[in-house]
């Protein structure tokens, strides 16, 4: 049988694909940093130049930041956009590191072989799962599978500031039937999640100015107004004893999760006492009336992420501050709308304002959440399809991050979305001494392999296919 002629060829090629990985990762494609702008344009050529050799037409775009590289395989019948990026975290703290990050290697780490270096997991690593997979398909059976292209972005660790001009400007030529994309990562070591549901992300920056000076606490303490009391106030109204959110509206457009989808999270066996003894904590701290796994992929949030105001430095100083700032942001399910709710939060928050004080607000981004049908035929065959390559089913889960360019595919291309990745919770992306397992690395080749060979054959219409309202794991 074909795919598994392609499956060999996967195992066969190990080495090679982990050596140009290796060559990959040792490009300094940091998209933060200006000085490293002409390693992401090292980077984006080693891609296209990559894609070219198994038969792929590539282009590297110029963009007003960093370029995208665009390829296209064969034009026949259903397309798919295969999205990864190429552009990396920052190393700091450098210190930290145990080796160069761009000097990868394999190694030990305990039972388990590792890639180690910046990118391994977050993106280079992942994306080129899809690429390994393309190129034994088309070294075994000669050609390229079907209607595939690709693009690769150099931004997304740097806020995607080119993304969406570049989306606009290039529609036509990159809507497709659906986007695949590889950025996310396994429910455990044994169980691969395919995301149905990503939170979108709200932030918004907060000051509150009183006097005009800092003030002598003993002279104006008691009658002054204090920014930073008032602040605190504020901060402390945004949630009710029982961990919900206080806004108003806030709630409009959260919706229940599916039952069928509940129970397989039931079914996962997730352990919130686990899960927060990692980090030194023991108790759920969400709304007290939704399971753990529903706090982190289903519910909306709301957090203090940072408080600034009076004086902060070594020792002690007797001050009411003149201004004091907080920074606050939102995760959103459903169809919570950002711009509404950033409305009813500053309301919130102005209401709350002393009549002789003042309050600014900034912005810091807004993004709906995204959710993904699982009547897709697609969702059911790919379940089944990798189901062999893990000890443990695929399952349905949530993602408790903001993947925004799931949304832009969506709303600029008309086009849903589907994740599937193969990190894992140990990977330390953003973190020094990143890793991605060769396991991952392998597993996740073959993974997409099989998802290539439904893709092929995925021409029934929706509904008609008995794996698309897969039964729970």
């Amino acid at each position: 049988m074909e795919l598994y002629r392609i499956l060999d060829r996967i195992d066969a090629e190990q080495t090679n694909a982990l050596n140009r990985l290796l060559e990959f990762l040792r490009i300094r494609s940091i998209s933060t940093d200006p000085t490293h702008a002409s390693d992401c344009q090292m980077a984006a050529e080693w891609l296209a130049e990559d894609l070219r050799s198994i038969g792929f037409k590539a282009d590297v775009r110029p963009t007003s930041g960093h370029p995208m590289v665009v390829a296209h395989g064969p034009s026949n019948g259903k397309r798919y956009l295969f999205y990864g990026h190429y552009d990396v975290q920052p190393v700091d703290p450098i210190e930290l590191w145990e080796r160069d990050p761009f000097d990868p290697i394999v190694e030990n780490q305990g039972r388990e072989a590792v890639i180690r270096g910046r990118g391994a997991s977050d993106d280079k690593g992942q994306l080129m799962t899809f690429v390994e997979a393309c190129r034994a398909w088309k070294d075994e059976t000669g050609e390229l599978p079907m209607n595939i292209s690709m693009l690769f972005e150099g931004e997304e660790e740097s806020g995607s500031p080119s993304l969406v001009p570049f989306l606009k400007r290039n529609a036509e030529e990159l809507s497709a039937d659906l986007a695949l994309i590889c950025d996310t990562g396994l429910f455990d070591n044994r169980t691969p999640a395919i995301i149905t549901m990503l939170r979108g992300l709200l932030g918004e920056e907060i000051t509150v100015t009183g006097p005009d000076k800092d003030l002598h606490s003993g002279q104006f303490g008691g009658i002054a107004a204090n920014p930073l009391r008032i602040l605190s106030r504020v901060l402390a109204d945004l949630h009710d004893d029982s961990g919900r959110v206080a806004i108003p509206g806030f709630y409009d457009g959260v919706e229940d999760v599916p039952d069928d989808i509940v129970l397989q999270w039931n079914s996962l066996g997730f352990s919130a006492t686990d899960f927060l003894g990692k980090v030194g904590l023991s108790v759920p701290a969400g709304e007290s009336n939704h399971t753990p796994l529903e706090m982190i992929w289903s519910r909306p949030t709301c957090e203090v992420n940072g408080i600034v105001g009076g004086y902060t430095g070594p020792g002690f100083k007797t001050v009411i501050p003149s201004r004091a700032s907080a920074k606050v942001s939102f995760r959103l399910v459903g169809s919570q709308d950002p711009y509404k709710l950033r409305r009813s939060f500053r309301d919130f928050v102005r209401w709350r304002i002393p009549a002789d004080c003042s309050v600014e607000f900034t912005e810091h981004g807004a993004g709906s959440a995204s959710m993904f049908s699982t009547d897709h035929p697609l969702f059911g065959r790919a379940r089944k399809a990798i189901t062999p390559e893990w000890p443990n089913r695929a399952v349905y889960t949530g993602e408790g991050g903001s993947i925004p360019i799931a949304g832009h595919f969506s709303n600029i291309l008309g086009m849903d979305s589907f994740l599937l990745g193969f990190g894992k919770v140990d990977d330390q992306i953003h973190s020094p001494n990143e890793k991605y397992d060769v396991d991952s690395f392998q597993r996740g080749a073959r993974s997409w392999a099989r998802i290539i060979n439904e893709l092929q054959s995925a021409h029934t219409p929706p509904g008609t296919d008995d794996e698309a309202g897969d039964s729970p794991a």
